[in-house]
């Protein structure tokens, strides 16, 4: 009996391989730079089943190409990758990786608040440019972080972590505002539910959590941008699409809020000619919430094991809900 194949779409390392390959025949891009499609579509061809990135699109072109493609496991929490109708109609499983990377974006998102609200990154600058005179230190002022308040949009695992570290960590009031309201997280931690608006208008923090769905799109627009104090600063670490990114610059340039944080973008890369490069009132980091070495290991080896699962007949633990067969 021939074993099933299943293609891994990045540099996942030889233990991720050697656990595949006790199973089923595996097969790697093994360079550290992404798969160009034209080489993905060329090597899924006899694929069972498939590993990815959460940035490869899993469509009817892809899912065309493989025809034998039983599951796809992105190494990611986020799917809105997945063309949910065309994997449904060729009973093609999806699964996800969730919670493994819950504290090591929350404590990005504290990166992104700290360095904000202290302008680190402008002020490696001003020290590294030799800028930095006695007497100054007025121009380098910075807001507080503790006992403010926090207003977290998309109160999710990640979500709860965060507000976890700001309770906890920095004495600050926590808003939340999810689809669903959360009474046990509420009790355990402290926080307090409030309407879009309401936490829009109150918070010193904006941060934003919720996974990109249609509903979700330019969530945070002209309108909302309006809504927030002058001293405001926004955070996004969801995705790029959930926000009117012309509203946000807009925002920044005329002083309507004070500073963003930004690890996602609409078109990511950033296009080297985006308006956001140019202001000093914004940190930007390359969408790398869950960006370390034992995190990204982690996440690539239980994706492993989803499949694996999959192909063996099992359930696996992180389909998402709208494939499970």
């Amino acid at each position: 009996m021939d074993k099933s194949k299943v293609f891994i779409a990045k540099n996942a390392g030889q233990e991720v391989v050697k656990y595949i390959s006790k199973y089923c025949d595996c097969g790697m891009w093994d360079k550290n730079s992404g798969i160009p499609r034209k080489k993905l579509l060329e090597a899924i061809q006899n694929a069972d089943g498939l590993i990815i990135p959460g940035d490869i699109k899993v469509d009817e072109e892809l899912l065309s190409k493989a025809p034998k493609l039983k599951v796809v496991c992105n190494t990611a929490v986020g799917y809105d990758n997945f063309d949910l109708k065309a994997m449904k109609e060729r009973n093609v499983v999806g699964t996800n990786t969730p919670n493994i990377l819950n504290d090591s974006v929350a404590d990005l998102v504290f990166t992104l608040i700290l360095s904000t609200a202290r302008r680190a990154v402008e002020l490696d600058r001003y020290v590294r440019n030799n800028k930095w005179h006695v007497g100054d230190e007025k121009n380098l002022f910075g807001i507080d972080v503790h006992h403010r308040t926090i207003g977290i949009i998309g109160l999710g695992r990640i979500g709860e972590a965060i507000a976890k570290r700001a309770k906890f960590g920095f004495d600050m009031e926590v808003l939340y505002y999810n689809r669903h309201r959360k009474i046990e997280a509420e009790e355990k931690l402290g926080i307090k539910y409030a309407g879009f608006e309401t936490l829009i208008k109150k918070s010193d923090f904006i941060v934003l959590m919720t996974p990109f769905t249609k509903e979700t799109y330019r969530l945070v627009d002209y309108r909302e941008f309006e809504m927030m104090k002058d001293t405001a600063i926004f955070i996004n670490a969801s995705r790029g699409q959930t926000v009117n990114e012309h509203a946000l610059i807009g925002a920044l340039k005329n002083g309507q809020i004070l500073g963003a944080g930004l690890d996602v973008y609409e078109h990511e890369p950033i296009k080297k000619d985006n308006p956001l490069l140019e202001l000093n009132n914004v940190v930007l980091l390359p969408h790398i919430g869950s960006a370390t070495e034992k995190t990204r290991s982690d996440m690539i080896m239980m994706a492993a094991e989803n499949a694996i699962k999959v192909l063996n007949g099992e359930e696996a633990p992180n389909v998402v809900p709208e494939l499970k067969l």
